[in-house]
């Protein structure tokens, strides 16, 4: 783990277990994905950025232990466990997911990533 990943967390440690199983997850979609550790996200590469990671204002609510997934695609994903979609540019369509435990992380949310990431390298 890139060692600016621990001060980003230097805040929410009890957050970085759920993050380091989900940086193994994205590092898995491809020996081309990178990480960029900024101040205020973790962002995933492969041509593109296809990912981050981040603390949403918006959830600080949350008394729980918790990270925010953000993944691109090109298509508007429904789901429930989809909190926010946005356009920021047409036939780009950006996604939040708020993770809190390890079973959010199933098939389902990596078919996801897999989508953004071939979506990412098509760019």
């Amino acid at each position: 783990m890139h060692p600016d990943v621990l001060m980003f967390f230097e805040k929410k440690p009890q957050a970085l277990p759920l993050y380091a199983l989900l940086e193994k997850k994205l590092f898995s979609l491809g020996a081309d994905v990178t990480c960029k550790v900024q101040k205020t996200q973790i962002s995933f590469y492969n041509k593109r950025m296809f990912a981050c990671i981040s603390f949403l204002p918006v959830m600080k609510s949350l008394s729980c232990s918790y990270i925010t997934l953000t993944f691109g695609a090109g298509r508007r994903i429904e789901h429930e466990r989809i909190a926010v979609v946005a356009e920021p540019y047409p036939g780009r369509f950006t996604h939040h997911v708020v993770l809190t435990a390890a079973e959010d992380m199933n098939n389902e949310m990596m078919n996801w990533l897999q989508e953004a990431a071939a979506f990412a390298r098509k760019k």
